[in-house]
């Protein structure tokens, strides 16, 4: 049963598809080369993105800007991005920088080349402008984290005030109410940077009026405003919950503080990762429930341990197994969402391994585990607790006939209480069998006396063991939290494989670039290395060719010759000599014409002096 827990939670935290959008195809290819100047430049993506005013920068031959028309969607299709270019464009080799900012709020960039008429003979480097500030993207991902950790807090810390009603609310309060302020101090922080970080431009920029005004206008920045409005009607309802104590108005604090906690994970689930990919209705609506299961669950822990270091916290056999309870639920729920939303960004079980956003997950799964684990024992101490409330209820229900006239057996401690002179003039009053309960203590009082501390000892201890397995409970949750954190930052692997899939015309295949190692037996940084060997396009015709050497250091190093033939032996075709020629650090040529299609076996032959040289074979695909 623990095992299928941690397998169904391996993706508990996950964030749902897709992380980013993904580059699905450019137009022109990249690394293409057109006889005629393109009128535009057009992108197509794996989900819908938003536009900015720069999110096009075009730069020409001679590496300066080119004026371009205000970027679009093209065809009114809202995964597609364009911006027209110039009626007349100088032969040679263009850059396009593009800088977009994904459904689920995060920016995505790149850059690609194409060339009109022929390549330019030489390239210098050309700065595209920034990919990302890291002081930007640094105080964005702390705020972020800060985010969650204080919704998780703030909705944890109410629901255990509400559902498991200790008698003592004092310890929540102040924790509450910084869960409260941090959740808003984030969310202005991550509402002024968000114009840097989508710009990747440094945090001055979050002063920036206008762009603060383009913020405001996006969805990203529509959710933080109406967070910080939830988290206004929040404060209101805590302090009226605070003046109010009555039993009577629970349910209808409950309902209330229901809704204000969905609006709160709301705004999480309509910006970010669950409105963007497939099936985003289910999708958001799954989100909102793991967020809620999530701070009910972790916040809950924290109310949990604030309340066992009470120093007289006479209600705990009651209040520790309604959290227990609401914890179960708490994780079937965090079981079922989490399943759901890790198919949804995994797409396939090699993902999990091949895939940045796998290995992430597989670091959530050992979390969770300590976690399931560290919690095991905590149920433990939880029972020994529990057990003397079931003892009470059942010694309430279950009424032994007593003889008329002698005491209740709820009068008994006051009994005792009395002094002796007082338990002397009441005894001609008493039956007679009155005195043969007395007796036996009044007798056995030094046993009595020694078996109390022993059991009140055994409580402290229990209620000891149970706050330190909470309390590593909730420090292993934190480390969690942050891995889910990351998670949400992450490209998912079923988005991952649709811009593989479905990627441009031009683009190269994976099969197209192979990784060639030889040892020619010198011992010598040129003696030994590995040739990276790039077929572009990889397709029946023309193909273009590079090749460049590395030593046994890893760097780059000159050689005499490389040479390299393709022979398709299934048609006793070649071998074709690709004439590789030497282009000032690497071995190329644009001219190899392969006729068919099929595995073709790939001859790599290094020189490395006048008589050593080794030549090894590897497989290549040209598709159709």
């Amino acid at each position: 049963m623990l095992l299928g827990t941690v397998l169904v939670l391996l993706l508990a935290g996950a964030a749902p598809a897709s992380a980013h959008a993904a580059l699905r195809g450019t137009d022109p290819d990249d690394g293409s080369v057109v006889k005629r100047a393109p009128r535009h430049v057009t992108l197509t993506f794996t989900e819908s993105v938003g536009l900015r005013d720069d999110s096009f920068r075009v730069f020409g031959p001679d590496q300066r800007r080119v004026h371009t028309d205000e970027a679009t969607h093209a065809d009114g299709r809202s995964d597609t991005a364009r911006v027209g270019l110039p009626g007349k464009l100088a032969q040679g080799t263009y850059t396009v920088a593009w800088r977009v900012v994904s459904a689920d709020s995060h920016p995505v960039s790149g850059a690609f080349t194409f060339s009109v008429g022929k390549p330019s003979a030489t390239s210098g480097g050309i700065d595209t402008g920034p990919a990302e500030d890291p002081l930007t993207g640094g105080l964005h991902d702390a705020a972020r984290y800060l985010a969650y950790l204080a919704a998780a807090l703030l909705v944890g810390l109410a629901a255990f005030a509400l559902l498991c009603r200790p008698a003592d609310t004092a310890p929540l309060r102040r924790p509450l109410v910084a869960a409260w302020w941090t959740l808003l101090g984030s969310t202005v922080v991550l509402l002024l940077l968000r114009a840097p970080y989508e710009t990747g431009t440094g945090p001055a920029g979050a002063f920036d009026a206008s762009a603060l005004g383009r913020t405001l206008a996006g969805r990203p920045g529509e959710a933080l405003l109406a967070r910080l409005v939830i988290l206004l009607l929040t404060a209101a309802f805590l302090i009226r919950l605070s003046r109010r104590r009555g039993s009577e108005e629970r349910p209808a604090a409950l309902a209330i503080g229901t809704v204000l906690a969905a609006a709160l994970a709301l705004t999480w689930a309509a910006a970010e990762h669950a409105s963007a990919g497939i099936q985003v209705p289910l999708a958001m609506t799954s989100s909102v429930l793991h967020l809620l299961a999530t701070g009910v669950w972790l916040g809950g822990l924290v109310a949990l341990l604030l309340t066992l270091r009470r120093p007289a916290a006479h209600d705990l056999p009651e209040v520790v197994p309604r959290f227990s309870r609401i914890a179960f639920a708490s994780v079937t729920v965090l079981a079922v969402t989490g399943v759901y939303q890790s198919w949804r960004g995994l797409g396939s079980l090699s993902a999990l391994t091949g895939t940045s956003y796998g290995r992430l997950l597989l670091a959530k799964l050992a979390g969770v585990f300590v976690l399931l684990l560290v919690a095991g024992y905590s149920r433990r101490w939880t029972r020994r607790i529990a057990a003397p409330a079931a003892v009470t209820r059942a010694a309430v229900h279950e009424r032994v006939p007593q003889p008329v006239g002698a005491p209740a057996l709820h009068q008994e401690p006051e009994e005792l209480q009395e002094p002796e002179q007082a338990r002397e003039s009441d005894e001609p009053r008493k039956p007679r069998g009155s005195d043969e309960p007395r007796e036996p203590r009044d007798s056995g009082a030094p046993g009595a006396s020694a078996e109390e501390p022993s059991a009140s000892d055994g409580s402290r201890d229990t209620r000891r063991l149970l706050r330190r397995s909470v309390l590593v409970e909730v420090a292993v949750a934190a480390v969690v939290l942050m891995i889910t954190t990351v998670l949400t930052g992450t490209l998912p692997g079923r988005a991952q494989a649709e811009a593989a899939q479905q990627a441009p015309a031009g683009a190269l295949p994976p099969t197209t670039q192979a990784t060639v190692p030889f040892d020619t037996g010198q011992e010598s940084v040129t003696g030994r290395g590995t040739v990276q060997v790039t077929l572009d396009p990889a397709r029946v015709g023309e193909n273009g060719v590079q090749a460049v050497v590395y030593g046994s250091d890893t760097g780059l190093v000159v050689v005499p010759e490389v040479r390299i033939t393709f022979t398709l032996p299934s048609r006793k075709v070649g071998p074709i000599d690709a004439e590789l020629t030497d282009l000032g650090g690497y071995w190329g040529t644009n001219s190899v014409n392969l006729p068919l299609a099929g595995n073709w076996t790939m001859k790599t032959t290094v020189r490395v002096s006048d008589v050593d040289q080794v030549s090894v074979e590897r497989k290549v695909r040209i598709a159709p």
